[in-house]
C-alpha cells in the first residue's frame, strides 16, 4: 500500500546537496529522479547514511553564484542506484559533479522549521526577549571558540540582527564565547568577512537527530 502523504513526478531537474563532514562542508551537483511537495529522490555518487542533515538547493541554477535558498532535509531512505548518468558539470571547486557513477538513489524530505520548545535542559521554554525578529535563513556559517584557531562550517537555522541558530554535530558550553563569519558577499543582517564575538546563549536538541540547535547572540 503506497502511504506518501504527496504524490510523486517523475522528472529529471538539476539540485545541489550540501552536508557537513568532520573537515568541512561538501557539495554535490546532482539531478532528480521523481519529486514531491515533501522531498525528493536523488542518485548521487556519495554515501549518506540515514537520518543524516542535508541541504537541497532545488531547483539549482548553475549561472547564479548566490543567493539561491537552501531547505534543510533529512535523509530517509537509501537504495542501489540502478539508473544510467544523471550528468552534471561542476561549477565551483567545493562542487562534486556527477560522472556518470552513482553510488545510491537517497530519498530525502524537507524538514518543517524548527520551533523551540524548551531551552536544552528539559525546562520550559524561556519568555521572548528577541529586540530584532528573526527570519528563517539556512546560509553557510564559521564558528569558533575564542582563542581556537580551527573553526566549523556550520548552516544557520534562522537570523536576526542581534542573534541566529545554527545546526550543529558538535558540542558547545552555554555562555561559551564564539567567533562566527560569514563569506563577504553573504546576504544576512551581521557584519560579513570577519570574525564577530557571540555568545552561546541557548543549546536545543532536534527531535530524531543527533544534531544541536545553538542559539547565539552579538557581544556588544
Amino acid at each position: 500500500m503506497d502511504r506518501r502523504e504527496h504524490h510523486r513526478a517523475q522528472l529529471s531537474l538539476p539540485v545541489r546537496l550540501r552536508w557537513s563532514t568532520p573537515f568541512g562542508q561538501k557539495t554535490e551537483l546532482c539531478k532528480t529522479s521523481d519529486i514531491s511537495r515533501g522531498g525528493l529522490l536523488v542518485p548521487c555518487g556519495e554515501t549518506h547514511a540515514l537520518g543524516v542533515p542535508l541541504w537541497v538547493t532545488f531547483p539549482y541554477d548553475p549561472s547564479l553564484r548566490d543567493g539561491q535558498p537552501e531547505m534543510l532535509a533529512q535523509v530517509v531512505r537509501v537504495a542501489p542506484c540502478l539508473n544510467g548518468s544523471n550528468g552534471n558539470a561542476a561549477t565551483g571547486t567545493k562542487e562534486k559533479s556527477m560522472t556518470g557513477s552513482q553510488a545510491a538513489a537517497i530519498a530525502v524530505q524537507f524538514q518543517p522549521l524548527f520551533h523551540a520548545e524548551g531551552n536544552g535542559n528539559g525546562h520550559a521554554k524561556d519568555l521572548e526577549r528577541r529586540g530584532s525578529p528573526r527570519r528563517p535563513l539556512a546560509v553557510p556559517v564559521r564558528v569558533r571558540l575564542e582563542h581556537v584557531p580551527w573553526f566549523e562550517e556550520a548552516m544557520t537555522i534562522d537570523v536576526s540582527a542581534q542573534g541566529l541558530r545554527f545546526l550543529t554535530t558538535r558540542e558547545y558550553a552555554q555562555g561559551a564565547n564564539l567567533l562566527v563569519s560569514f563569506e563577504p558577499l553573504a546576504s544576512v543582517p551581521w557584519p560579513t568577512g570577519a570574525d564577530v564575538a557571540s555568545r552561546v546563549v541557548r543549546i536545543e536538541s532536534i527531535p530524531q537527530s543527533s544534531a544541536l540547535a545553538v542559539t547565539i547572540t552579538r557581544q556588544s
